[in-house]
């Protein structure tokens, strides 16, 4: 890189500005300085002849020092030419300014959007899951390549740690159900159908339901953060540059730990939930304990149990594949790994309600 050097001909009337050297950012220094001093009212003529490179720092200091209407000689390249009609509105305040959009512009503009970036997260979670069913499938054949440390560690956070909230808030659940039906029922001269439908409403759904979106709320969140963490460390670059998968390593751990783990907590949640709906009973309608239970045999199908039951495998593979994915698309920033981690329990969240609401239209259709 040559200096940027410059030299004045000609009188005060008539006065031409040879430019020489290269006028970038990095060669630049006190140039703009010096020209304005020297330069004082302008120039009427630019030899480029002897100009080297120039980038849209020198070009702002020519324009800003001898005027932005001064007019370049006949020889001028084509890129810088190029240069100076990018600065020169710039500086003269005729660059035209951004348009408007009306309210319904903006409004489609905006569901566009929406429906584009909907349409780039449905692939990515294809393609996602197929990675995933190739290393679930990849760990049955060798079972060697199961990290039993990292699932066992999974099971315990996602697992054990989460009973206590889940057993807490299926109680209440239960509880309030039953506080609603006896409400209900008793107006109609049929309260002791309270039982069945503390049965039904618990096995069948609200178990299985708010399970899930705790486990979303909590373990998708915990699994994208790790993960995420992770990346903006650079760890999972140092484990892509040691021969060892991401998959493997991260995801298939997490998702085997909730698949094993949320049958577990589903039934301790059923247990809390007809246990709440049980106290409210006995203490409402002086239902007592053992008739509650005899009455929940003799009249809810253990097919509401398994029904319930059945929904437990996919909801888990959903929510923590929501938790991984969006883990392992966390950027190099904080705002990124709060971004993600956000999307994950709000996606984690979305798949569970609608896959629930398929299984009830499903079960629905089968009778069951």
């Amino acid at each position: 890189m040559r200096s940027a050097t410059f030299r004045i001909l000609g009188d005060n009337r008539e006065r031409t500005l040879v430019l020489s050297g290269d006028w970038t950012s990095l060669t630049l220094g006190d140039m703009a300085m010096r020209l304005r001093s020297e330069l004082g009212g302008g120039a009427t003529a630019l030899d480029l002849a002897e100009l080297g490179r120039m980038d849209t720092a020198g070009a702002y200091v020519v324009l800003d020092a001898a005027g932005p209407t001064i007019a370049p000689d006949a020889s001028m390249r084509p890129d810088v030419a190029r240069l100076f009609e990018l600065v020169r509105p710039a500086m003269s305040g005729d660059a035209a300014p951004p348009p408007r959009m009306s309210w319904l512009h903006a409004l489609l503009d905006r569901v566009g959007r929406a429906i584009v970036d909907f349409g780039h997260e449905a692939k990515f979670a294809a393609e996602f899951f197929g990675r995933l069913v190739l290393a679930l499938i990849r760990t049955a054949r060798s079972p060697r390549r199961l990290r039993v440390v990292s699932v066992t560690h999974a099971m315990e956070t996602a697992g054990t740690s989460a009973l206590p909230i889940i057993i807490i808030m299926n109680l209440f659940i239960g509880a309030v159900v039953a506080l609603v039906g006896t409400n209900l029922l008793s107006s109609l001269g049929v309260a002791v159908f309270t039982v069945q439908l503390v049965g039904v409403a618990v096995l069948r759904e609200f178990a299985v339901l708010i399970t899930a979106i705790l486990l979303a709320g909590r373990s998708a969140s915990s699994f994208a953060a790790q993960i995420g963490s992770m990346k903006m460390a650079q760890e999972t670059d140092a484990m892509q540059v040691m021969g060892v998968d991401q998959i493997d390593a991260l995801v298939v751990p997490r998702v085997l730990a909730l698949l094993w783990m949320m049958p577990l907590l589903t039934f301790a949640a059923m247990v809390a939930g007809i246990t709440g709906g049980l106290i409210v009973s006995w203490a409402t309608l002086d239902i007592s304990p053992v008739f509650f239970l005899e009455r929940l045999r003799d009249t809810v199908s253990i097919r509401h149990f398994w029904v319930g039951m059945s929904k437990t495998p996919l909801l888990a593979i959903l929510i923590a594949m929501a938790g991984c994915r969006h883990g392992l698309s966390v950027g190099g920033d904080v705002e990124s790994l709060g971004s993600r981690v956000t999307m994950a329990v709000v996606q984690a969240i979305f798949m569970t309600i609608l896959f629930d609401a398929v299984f009830a239209i499903i079960y629905m259709e089968l009778k069951l």
